[in-house]
């Protein structure tokens, strides 16, 4: 029996619907035990009610959640402009945080900094947001860092968002300072998926019915979810996913097949570009895909299949 990875998230879902589909695979993936789920950016109580209605919705509802900092709007448009901001707002309008089942932290990064301190091993701090609230536990408490293995979507290395250069990318860009405070602390070890690989992650046909199709409960809500997201137009014929991006930061908490791993020093310049640098931190980079398909069988598992969890040793 193998010991599961204690696991932190860090999120901004309600924005872009892959979070959703994020937590999703992480609560179903048997090598993690979830111990935090903090909301990160905007308005943080609104994000928290909805992963706490997901979470209690389809049996997790005992996971420790807690309240972000709310620092401002978040960015209210996709890359193509189209509004997405509080879609999902009709979808936890009744729903009161004091139903949810387990803890909910007022203090997200409090919380999140005494999870670290009381563990007995490393945690793995899965960040799919931009990078306010590690920043601010860093400040409060940089002794967490060695104590930590840091996992994100962050950046673009050589190429994202259809170009093929590297670009400013969203949970960069939106706190540069949080980004480059984060990139050079001292973690234990340091992984991305920068969108060089994870902007190909879309389920399509075959692969997306399986989980349209799905009766399992985290399938269910996402699509629930999902069809309040998508433009309206679209909704009610949907064939394919979204731009899934934040599933692979999930599979790197635990994995790296199917991608090519590349040890890069980087350093976030001004504009948010995440680039190059032999003064930087080093960090291990998912650069490229190995067999994309082999991954997107193994998400649609994850999303439909119930994951038998392995005891603690």
């Amino acid at each position: 029996m193998t010991k599961r990875i204690p696991v932190i998230l860090d999120t901004d879902l309600g924005s872009d619907i892959d979070d959703t589909w994020a937590l999703a695979m992480l609560v179903n993936s048997p090598e993690v035990e979830v111990k935090l789920v903090t909301s990160a950016t905007g308005d943080t109580i609104y994000r928290t009610k909805l992963i706490a209605k997901y979470l209690q919705a389809t049996g997790h509802g005992s996971i420790p959640l807690g309240i972000g900092i709310h620092n401002g709007e978040t960015w209210g448009a996709d890359m193509q402009g189209k509004h997405r901001e509080n879609r999902l707002a009709t979808w936890v309008a009744d729903y009161d945080l004091k139903q949810y089942p387990g803890p909910v932290h007022e203090d997200g990064v409090d919380a999140l900094i005494q999870t670290i301190r009381q563990a007995t091993e490393p945690i793995t701090l899965l960040a799919i947001a931009p990078l306010t609230n590690i920043r601010e536990a860093l400040r409060r408490a940089p002794d967490i860092a060695p104590k930590c293995h840091f996992v994100g979507m962050h950046g673009s290395i050589r190429c994202g968002y259809g170009k093929k250069e590297c670009v400013p990318e969203y949970n960069v860009f939106f706190d540069v300072e949080a980004a480059r405070a984060v990139f050079s602390a001292p973690w234990k070890s340091m992984t991305i998926t920068p969108l060089d690989t994870c902007e190909f992650v879309v389920l399509k046909e075959g692969k997306y019915a399986r989980v349209a199709d799905s009766s399992h409960p985290l399938s269910r809500n996402i699509l629930e979810q999902y069809r309040l997201w998508a433009n309206p137009e679209e909704a009610d014929h949907l064939t394919k996913s979204s731009c899934l991006f934040d599933t692979v930061a999930v599979h790197l908490t635990y994995g790296t097949e199917w991608l090519e791993m590349e040890k890069m020093r980087l350093a976030i310049t001004d504009d948010g570009r995440t680039v190059s640098d032999p003064t930087g931190a080093e960090v291990n980079v998912a650069i490229a895909w190995k067999d994309l398909p082999a991954f997107e069988d193994f998400l649609v598992e994850r999303l439909t299949v119930t994951q038998r969890h392995r005891e603690q040793v």
